[in-house]
């Protein structure tokens, strides 16, 4: 009894499944909601405050902050200044936080199989990235060295197939086979809706510079798994 109303002096505000098992504390952890989504916004390095509450645009800026103290009082996030000229602040996921990925690939694949699953929603570049990193099929590229860009809302993206590893990362030095610029959804249309790059391109959704055939190609990598009934 006295242990309990110590533990609860110590943080009144949280709540906690009192669950040994490890998937109850890891809800414990990032089980309240937009938390996980906050980290998936993290996933491809650092960003700003506004930065995040432009990709999450369902999330009010007082939730954000909250998640975002409660995922750094967790040891999950962390936030630092860049250096000069910027000086800005931003956050990022500690290296522990960054082993979380597979958690998200395993989620996402799961989830993908939902009948109810409605992949018209929107669609951050971050959550687009990741799911190229889940979803790719290296069976589907032996032999492709490939380099795709993606410029989304004004930010650059850069995907790199070698040897079968795909690689994701935001604001990307090296050239690309060709660029895609356009909405994450427009690109996730073609990706995994299989409607016609020329079909995007011609309502205005997507444009395309570079290789074609290489970005044609580039959208078969990534079949999704079955819907469960289908």
């Amino acid at each position: 009894m006295k242990l309990e109303k110590i533990t609860q002096t110590e943080n009144p505000s949280r709540r906690s499944y009192d669950d040994a098992c490890g998937t109850a504390h890891a809800l414990d952890l990032v089980g309240e909601r937009w938390a996980l989504l906050v980290m998936r916004e993290l996933m491809l390095g650092p960003r700003r405050f506004g930065d995040l509450r432009a990709e999450l645009p369902g999330i009010s800026a007082n939730v954000l902050t909250q998640r975002l103290e409660g995922l750094e009082a967790m040891g999950i996030v962390k936030r630092r200044k860049l250096p000069p000229p910027s000086g800005v602040q931003v956050y990022e996921l500690t290296p522990w936080g960054l082993e979380s990925e597979p958690i998200f690939q395993v989620l996402g694949r799961w989830a993908a199989r939902s009948p109810h699953h409605d992949p018209t929603l929107a669609f951050s570049a971050a959550s687009m990235c990741l799911s190229f990193r889940t979803m790719f099929d290296a069976s589907r590229a032996k032999g492709l060295a490939l380099d795709a860009g993606f410029h989304v809302r004004g930010e650059d993206y850069h995907v790199s197939i070698r040897e079968g590893v795909l690689t994701a990362v935001r604001d990307p030095a090296e050239p690309a086979d060709f660029v895609l610029a356009g909405e994450a959804r427009a690109i996730a249309a073609a990706v995994y809706g299989g409607v016609p790059l020329a079909a995007l391109e011609a309502n205005g959704a997507l444009a395309l510079k570079g290789d074609r055939t290489m970005a044609e190609r580039f959208v078969t990598l990534f079949p999704l798994p079955p819907q469960v009934g289908a």
